[in-house]
C-alpha cells in the first residue's frame, strides 16, 4: 500500500514540468484547471487550451499577502486579523528557447521577424490547425523547415490584437498592413509543402486560420525592453512523486514581473572547459481572480492528488 507522503525527488533534482495557456484579455477571463475532472490528465498531452512549455527549473513561489490585527477594548488587544493585502510571485527558468519561452519570459510584446514585409499569401478555406491551404503558386515559395505566422492583415484597428492569443495592444491606429502578424502567437514550423499547401509540425496556438487570412515567412524573434503592453497568461506548474502522486500549483492570471532576464548554467558540474547554456528567466506577480464558489478574491490554487490506492 502506497504511503499518503508525497515523496518527490531531493531539491536538487526536483523536476517541475509548466503548462501554459492564454488569458483572454478582453474579458480578463483566465483558464481554469479542474483538479476534479483534469488531475489526472497525460502530462505529455495536457487538456486543451493547455501547452507545455516542458521542464523548468528553479521553481520558487513566495506569498507576499499582508496581515493586520483588528484591536478592541481599553487596553486595546488584538481581537482578529484581516489580510490587508493580497500578493504573490513566482519564478522559474525555462530551459529551452522557443517563440513561447520568449515571450513567457519577457514584460513585454513579443514579435516575429518577418523575411519580407508585404509578402503575405493568402490562405484558402479548408485549412487547419496543422494544414495550411495554400493556391498552388503561393505553396510553392515556401520549403521544409520553414517557418511561417498565420494571422489577418492589420486594418487600422485598436485594442487588442492577434487571433486567439492577444500578441499587442494598439493605441493609436498604425499603418503596418502586417503589425498583427508581427506580434501574432499562430506560428508554426513547416515539415512538409504540396501543391495544395503546407503542414506545420505542431498545431497554431491561435487555432485554425480562417480563409481570407495571410500567411507569411519569418525567421526569428524578438522582444524589447520597455513598451505598455504586459503578458498575460494562466500557469499550470505540476510536480510529481514516484509513486504517480501530483502537486499542482494554478496561477489563474500571471503577468511578467520583470524584464526580459538570462542566466547562465554551466553544462555539467565536472565540466572544467568552461561550457555553459544560457536560459531564459521568467518571474511573475499573480493577480487576483474571483473565486465562483464563494465570491473570494483568490491569487493560487495549490492541490493535492495521492498516488493510487494512497492512504489519506
Amino acid at each position: 500500500m502506497s504511503s499518503n507522503w508525497f515523496s518527490a525527488p531531493a531539491p536538487t533534482t526536483q523536476r517541475v514540468r509548466g503548462y501554459f495557456a492564454p488569458v483572454n484579455r478582453l474579458s480578463q477571463a483566465p483558464v481554469i484547471f479542474d483538479v476534479l475532472s483534469q488531475g489526472a490528465f497525460d502530462l505529455d498531452v495536457p487538456p486543451a487550451p493547455w501547452v507545455s512549455l516542458g521542464w523548468i527549473q528553479k521553481f520558487s513561489r513566495k506569498a507576499l499577502s499582508k496581515t493586520s490585527p483588528v484591536s478592541t477594548g481599553i487596553p486595546a488587544a488584538n481581537l482578529e486579523q484581516v489580510r490587508e493585502t493580497l500578493s504573490a510571485e513566482v519564478s522559474f527558468e525555462f530551459l529551452s528557447w522557443t517563440k513561447l519561452t520568449m515571450a513567457l519570459a519577457t514584460g513585454s510584446q513579443h514579435m516575429n521577424l518577418l523575411t519580407t514585409p508585404g509578402s503575405a499569401v493568402t490562405v484558402q478555406s479548408g485549412s487547419t490547425t496543422t494544414s495550411i491551404a495554400l493556391a498552388n503558386n503561393d505553396a510553392a515559395l515556401f520549403a521544409p523547415g520553414s517557418m511561417v505566422a498565420v494571422d489577418c492583415d492589420y486594418t487600422g484597428q485598436t485594442g487588442f490584437v492577434g487571433t486567439g492569443i492577444a500578441g499587442g495592444y494598439v493605441r493609436k491606429p498604425l499603418s503596418d498592413v502586417d503589425y498583427v502578424r508581427r506580434v501574432t502567437f499562430n506560428v508554426g514550423l513547416v515539415t512538409e509543402v504540396s501543391t495544395n499547401g503546407l503542414i506545420l509540425a505542431t498545431a497554431l496556438h491561435g487555432g485554425a486560420p480562417m480563409a481570407g487570412t495571410k500567411l507569411q515567412a519569418i525567421t526569428g524573434f524578438v522582444d524589447r525592453e520597455g513598451g505598455s503592453f504586459y503578458q498575460e497568461w494562466s500557469g499550470l506548474f505540476v510536480i510529481e512523486g514516484s509513486q504517480r502522486e501530483r502537486i499542482y500549483f494554478h496561477y489563474p492570471r500571471l503577468q511578467s514581473l520583470t524584464s526580459a532576464q538570462e542566466v547562465t548554467s554551466p553544462l555539467s558540474g565536472n565540466d572544467s572547459s568552461g561550457h555553459s547554456r544560457v536560459l531564459l528567466k521568467g518571474n511573475y506577480m499573480a493577480m487576483p481572480v474571483t473565486d465562483p464558489v464563494d465570491g473570494e478574491r483568490i491569487l493560487c490554487y495549490r492541490s493535492f492528488v495521492p498516488a493510487p490506492r494512497a492512504l489519506v
